[in-house]
C-alpha cells in the first residue's frame, strides 16, 4: 500500500511509518508530500493519508485529551499489545501537549528532531530511522525487512528501509 504524509516529518510523522511496517502493512511505500497536495495525491494514487487536516488517520479529542496519528493508527487497526499502546504514550507526549507526558516522551522528540536535523530531507530521513529501528530488532534477534519503499515526488529513485537504492 502507500502511505502519505506531509513533508518535513517530525515525532508522530517518524513514529508512524514505524508502526505501519511493523503491525499494518508489512510492504508499505511512504510518500512526503507538501500538506496542500496531498488530496491530489490520494486521489492520483490511492494512498491512505496520515498526520493531516482533514483525514481519518490524524490528530484527535479523546476524552478531552489530544490523541495523534499514532493513536488513530492504533485505533483504526484495533492494535491491542500493551507494550504498543504503552509506546503510544511516549508517542502522544513527544508529539502533542497533554498533561503528565511519560519521561520517554521528551527523549523520543529528541531523537526524532536528531534525525531531522541530520537529514536532508525526508528522503534521508526514514533511513536514517528505518536503520535505528532495524538495528534494534536485530539486537531482539526478530527478522527485517529491507522491502519498504520511500518515494518524495520530487523524481528521486525509491530506496528500501536499509537505505540502498531500490532500483
Amino acid at each position: 500500500m502507500k502511505w502519505v504524509t506531509r513533508e518535513k516529518a517530525k515525532v508522530d510523522r517518524i513514529a508512524c511509518p514505524w508502526l505501519i511496517k511493523k503491525f499494518v502493512d508489512k510492504n508499505p511505500e511512504f510518500l512526503f508530500v507538501p500538506p496542500e497536495t496531498i488530496p491530489q495525491v490520494v486521489k492520483d494514487t490511492g494512498a491512505i493519508a496520515y498526520d493531516a487536516k482533514g483525514v481519518e488517520l490524524t490528530h484527535y479529542k479523546e476524552d478531552g485529551e489530544e490523541r495523534v496519528s499514532f493513536d488513530a493508527i492504533i485505533k483504526k487497526y484495533r492494535l491491542t499489545d500493551p507494550a504498543l499502546l504503552e509506546l503510544a504514550k511516549i508517542v502522544r507526549g513527544a508529539d502533542a501537549k497533554i498533561p503528565n507526558p511519560p519521561p520517554e516522551s521528551a527523549g523520543l522528540e529528541a531523537v526524532a528532531h536528531g534525525f531531522r536535523n541530520l537529514a536532508k530531507d525526508d528522503f534521508d530521513n526514514f533511513p536514517l530511522m528505518m536503520h535505528c529501528t532495524n538495528t534494534a530488532s536485530s539486537k531482539r534477534k526478530e527478522p527485517r525487512s529491507s522491502s519498504t519503499t520511500l518515494r518524495n515526488l520530487q523524481g528521486r529513485s525509491p530506496i528500501s528501509a536499509s537505505g540502498t537504492s531500490a532500483t
